[in-house]
């Protein structure tokens, strides 16, 4: 009998953290790690971030749950951060990527019954995309792998190919209903979207009455140099989601809609017991604060900058290595075979980073990275690198 009390669904690395500040990591044992995944794009500030914990410590004192059948000004205060910095006008707040990307769907659907009057369900999505585990976002999502043994998904849900604007053309029929998509393929790869294939997708989504959801969890809050990676495009989403990086390690996510879609969401529609508890709010509210006030997001962008230089000039020549691949701090580095080895001797030398599939080391440092940080993280990844290829050549 296994010594957990613990479901065994996380393949764990044999690490056990219990500290962090900034960029720093510690574990049971006083080892110090550099932290290269945020805790997958979550704490874009780094750990601990003392504006968001003055926040959270502050509003323990006062309340920490009401039901959401009464007025939350926390909740306002932080939706109106979040539409007065985007292109939305309206949010739902709820606890996690899934959840947002469930009302997502939710919204696109229920829009097109309620308000269009029309039986469009049909969402199109994109290969080796990855939109979540509940039922319907991980019938979304473009990767078998994490359907097996889920049978039968819920239907409503296609897969085309992405930059495939011809097999996007061929998917639409009378029950289409939305675009999903991410613009960074974090999970499946580290795959950014072309520029002018996103612009195609908001044209044709126009002209055939869709609506274009844009799946921000891994991208935004400043993830790849702008608070939100649609921005870095002369293109808008209908609805977009977030969540990761939006309470700075607090667990809480958040769907966001134009106007004309928020009536498609009236009282009863949809709900969320804690969805926006007064504490999560107080950890969104200073997260944005923080981004915004003090430019964080161009801070990643010049960062970003500096470590794809360092990581093309030591690691273009190492062989194995294949490319050098993503968008601001969403980093993938592609090699010609499983990364598994190569991941696990980082640790070992004090770097954290973590797969995107088989072949890529996907990293994801804070977004006040140092220079000095990025030198560090780059010669023990050239380092293992080297001596693995050398290794493979004996």
């Amino acid at each position: 009998m296994s010594e957990s009390a613990m479901f065994p669904t996380y393949a764990r690395y044999p690490i056990t953290l219990v500290k962090g500040k900034g960029s720093r990591l510690w574990d049971d044992q006083g080892k110090q790690y550099l932290d290269f995944m945020s805790g997958l794009a979550v704490t874009n500030l780094g750990h601990v971030p003392e504006t968001v914990k003055q926040a959270i410590v502050k509003q323990l004192d006062e309340l920490w749950h009401m039901s959401n059948l009464f007025s939350n000004p926390n909740q306002e205060k932080a939706a109106k951060l979040l539409t007065d910095n985007s292109c939305a006008d309206a949010v739902f707040f709820c606890n996690s990527g899934a959840e947002a990307n469930e009302a997502a769907i939710k919204l696109a659907r229920r829009y097109h019954q309620k308000v269009r009057g029309e039986n469009r369900f049909e969402i199109i999505t994109f290969t080796q995309s990855f939109h979540g585990r509940t039922l319907a976002t991980l019938t979304a999502t473009g990767q078998d792998k994490v359907k097996e043994g889920f049978l039968p998904l819920p239907e409503g849900f296609v897969h085309v190919p992405l930059h495939d604007l011809d097999a996007l053309r061929a998917a639409v029929t009378e029950r289409t209903a939305a675009v999903m998509l991410e613009l960074v393929q974090a999970e499946g790869g580290v795959i950014p979207v072309d520029p002018a294939f996103l612009k195609e997708v908001r044209a044709f989504c126009d002209q055939n009455g869709l609506l274009l959801i844009i799946d921000e969890i891994q991208t935004g809050m400043g993830r790849t140099g702008k608070l939100f990676s649609f921005q870095h495009y002369d293109v808008e989403p209908d609805i977009f989601t977030l969540a990761k990086g939006l309470g700075s390690g607090f667990p809480v996510g958040a769907m966001l809609a134009k106007q004309p879609f928020v009536a498609a969401f009236s009282a009863g529609s949809h709900g969320s017991t804690f969805g926006g508890t007064p504490i999560a709010m107080a950890a969104v509210a200073a997260t944005v604060e923080t981004i915004v006030n003090d430019n964080v997001p161009a801070k990643a962008a010049e960062a970003s900058e500096y470590l794809f230089a360092e990581l093309r000039r030591s690691l273009t020549d190492i062989p194995g290595v294949l490319d050098i691949r993503g968008k601001g701090l969403l980093v993938g580095i592609l090699c010609d075979a499983p990364t598994a080895d190569a991941i696990a001797e980082l640790h070992k030398r004090g770097l954290l980073v973590v797969s995107a599939g088989p072949d890529v080391i996907r990293l994801l440092p804070n977004l006040l990275v140092t220079r000095e940080e990025i030198d560090e993280a780059v010669a023990l990844i050239a380092a293992v690198l080297t001596e693995r290829a050398a290794a493979k050549q004996i």
